[in-house]
């Protein structure tokens, strides 16, 4: 009886160091093989297999769509590809992204889940916001294990303190204790996935990141109702979804959110509609401080006064935006004054 012998490691924000650090626990002679998603820019080059394979005994590398699943090795998600697992082979997609990102840590969760049932091991790692939450959660309906970083032990809390909240964990630990527990796990038999059928939703979250159910997408069929929100990927109308008390968002062509990144994606777009708003009104007032000066050449005082008074009126609304966009800055203030101080003139 095989045990948990498909692991699943998600991480953002400080992962590099985290999945060092936890790599370099792991034995030579591991008896499961290990899949890494960890966030990175789409345009930016991946190092972290060569990081990877030189903190730790196991080789590292970036998968082949349709490779052959080995222990005692090391797959970590190429950039701009989602890594997703099927029976006994690996499938990379470039298809929606999931919490904006791509790769994401959910749909290889997920699909672990649906293609190994209770055999999963499910690791979040550091990380901002709350991708990896809904993968973990479909591990544990699946009858496999959720492990999570202790948040007090994480550079960035926010990724395990989501997967707490909302999963029933297995194991909270500080990282240093993570490695061995997942060697005690993949030398541990694993239940039978008898007793974990497969949800039909499941499956069909998996078939949308592999872009193969265009048809029910294009359809009224949805996993849930729809919301009053919009996707700030694409701008379609977004379906809510329920795993437990965990409240998730997808829109028609497959673009899954949590409610973290929606709201992150609005702070984002909102940001960038005020400085449009700005840069048009700052344009505008120098454009009606240009008539002015030509209607007063023309001895057209009446129309320069119009002008003038419409400059005016438009640089009060874009000291007003100006104040909202300053309004998270820092107050250096303080801080200035003491290093005047403890420097002197």
């Amino acid at each position: 009886m095989p045990g948990h012998d498909i692991i699943v490691v998600g991480a953002s924000a400080g992962g590099v160091e985290a999945l060092s650090n936890l790599v370099g626990q792991i034995p030579e002679r591991l008896p499961a093989a290990l899949f890494i998603v960890l966030h990175i820019p789409t345009q930016s080059p991946s190092l972290l297999p060569h990081i990877l394979s030189r903190a730790g005994p196991l080789t590292a590398t970036h998968p082949a769509d349709g490779e052959v699943i080995r222990h005692g090795h090391i797959y970590v998600a190429p950039p701009d590809y989602h890594l997703l697992l099927e029976r006994d082979r690996i499938h990379l997609v470039r298809g929606p992204r999931e919490n904006r990102h791509r790769p994401a840590i959910d749909p290889l969760f997920r699909s672990a889940a649906v293609a190994y049932g209770p055999r999963v091991g499910g690791v979040i790692l550091t990380g901002a916001l709350d991708d990896g939450t809904a993968g973990l959660w479909a591990i544990k309906q699946r009858g496999g294990i959720a492990v999570v970083q202790d948040p007090d032990d994480a550079l960035y809390p926010s990724m395990p303190s989501s997967a707490l909240a909302h999963v029933p964990i297995d194991y909270r630990l500080p990282l240093a204790d993570i490695g061995a527990t997942l060697v005690q796990l993949a030398n541990q038999p694993a239940p039978e996935e008898g007793a974990y059928p497969v949800q039909e939703d499941m499956e069909q979250e998996v078939r949308y990141t592999e872009m193969q159910d265009a048809d029910t997408l294009a359809s009224n069929e949805r996993l849930g109702a729809p919301s009053p929100f919009s996707c700030p990927e694409c701008g379609g109308v977004l379906w809510e979804l329920h795993n437990g008390e965990l409240v998730r968002f997808r829109c028609r062509v497959g673009h899954a959110l949590s409610i973290e990144s929606v709201r992150a994606a609005q702070d984002e777009q909102l940001e960038a509609a005020l400085w449009t708003a700005l840069k048009t009104l700052e344009e505008s007032a120098s454009l009606s401080q240009r008539m002015a000066r030509q209607a007063q050449s023309h001895g057209q005082d009446w129309l320069a006064k119009r002008f003038d008074q419409q400059r005016h009126d438009t640089e009060q609304r874009a000291i007003t935006i100006r104040q909202v966009l300053r309004k998270d800055e820092p107050d250096t203030t303080q801080e200035i004054n003491a290093t005047v101080t403890s420097h002197g003139p």
